[in-house]
């Protein structure tokens, strides 16, 4: 079976799992903000993807990020693409359930990155903005990263729109040089 096939069968996977528990929006977030710590953080990284550590260690790991900030639902579908040895894959897998979950509900998924939290009010203007824009349903997944310093960065499948900070001090050290 092809990587492409299996994150796919994965990510059916853990959407159905999550859509009998009845909290498939919950579990789609909690994962997504996993995904993205996995991928922020080579300690994690290294630990969940150690095939000489025990499935157990791995899975208390999965337990011990999650633990009162994820359901039960969650921490278990973790801890079972971990055990499999997917844990390598875990980001493809979650963003390929987001986007399933998303497609299901005739909703895009927009990828927000900025330098501080997003309060609610900012989520759902930005979503409407996003939706007039592309004209489609806009769903925001967002993620703090204080590396843009500030502004956003939203990607919506292949479409990046860049009105970070970073990227305008990028643009202007260019021109001074």
């Amino acid at each position: 079976m092809a990587d492409i096939d299996r994150t796919e069968a994965y990510a059916e996977a853990l959407s159905m799992i999550a859509q009998s528990e009845g909290n498939s929006d919950r579990v789609e977030e909690e994962l997504f903000r996993l995904a993205r710590a996995y991928e922020g953080s080579d300690q994690l990284r290294e630990t969940l993807t150690n095939a000489h550590l025990p499935y157990e260690k791995r899975a208390q790991v999965v337990s011990d990020v999650l633990d009162g900030k994820a359901s039960d639902t969650t921490i278990a579908l973790a801890s079972m693409v971990v055990g499999a040895g997917r844990a390598r894959d875990l980001p493809n897998i979650v963003d390929a359930m987001v986007q399933k979950g998303a497609a299901s509900r005739s909703h895009a998924v927009a990828e927000v990155r900025s330098a501080v939290p997003l309060t609610e009010d900012q989520k759902t203007r930005l979503a409407a903005a996003l939706s007039q824009r592309t004209g489609q349903t806009i769903e925001i997944k967002t993620i703090v990263d204080p590396s843009i310093k500030g502004g956003i960065v939203t990607q919506i499948g292949d479409n990046v729109i860049d009105g970070s900070i970073r990227s305008k001090l990028t643009k202007l050290r260019e021109a001074i040089n």
